[in-house]
């Protein structure tokens, strides 16, 4: 799939192939609860990308075993092939810069749980700078317009520069906690002897 879009969307798909075999509705159910904070997932474009998945071998359709209903169509189930477990995990080794933008961020971190720890951090601290240079951007053009700018507009300029401190601040707990992970528990060093 080419683009960051399609690549964010085909890493979504994967990954909740990866949990179980679904139906495309069933998929997008899971697409949206999943991700629904982060991005909506339309049949416009939930359907393109698993046919394009399909003709690359990294899912396979099955039909249900159960007849449908009379009058109903049967629901074509999608899974994840062998391929598709490889296309997953290198889609999940990849720590850069896209990786760290707004769209493709949440859908990382929601498979972080299939994430190597040292990509889960490279990651996060790729999404803590990114935020804070965006942060110093803000704060610099506030701090030139600030006096031309209404209460109103001023108001929403400080709401989404606490928005971003707050993430910035959630990122550093985050970090620290895949820092103390990694480490593993603390050795004794003292010696018993005496």
């Amino acid at each position: 799939m080419a683009g960051g879009q399609g690549r964010v969307l085909e890493l979504a798909v994967l990954g909740s192939l990866h949990e179980t075999p679904l139906h495309g509705y069933e998929l997008r159910k899971r697409l949206n609860a999943l991700l629904g904070m982060f991005r909506a997932f339309s049949y416009g474009s939930l359907y393109p990308c698993l046919r394009s998945l399909l003709a690359q071998g990294l899912i396979a359709e099955e039909q249900p075993e159960q007849p449908p209903i009379v009058g109903g169509r049967s629901k074509i189930v999608y899974k994840l092939t062998a391929e598709g477990k490889e296309r997953l995990q290198d889609l999940l080794t990849q720590a850069g810069p896209s990786a760290w933008e707004d769209e493709s961020f949440g859908v990382h971190f929601a498979f972080f749980r299939h994430t190597e720890a040292e990509v889960r951090l490279r990651i996060l601290e790729g999404r803590r700078s990114r935020l804070e240079e965006r942060l110093d951007a803000v704060r610099t053009a506030l701090a030139r317009t600030r006096e031309r700018l209404d209460s109103y507009t001023l108001e929403l300029q400080r709401h989404g520069l606490e928005s971003v401190e707050r993430e910035v601040r959630w990122l550093n707990e985050l970090i620290a906690t895949e820092r103390r992970a990694s480490e593993g528990p603390e050795r004794d060093t003292t010696s018993t002897d005496e």
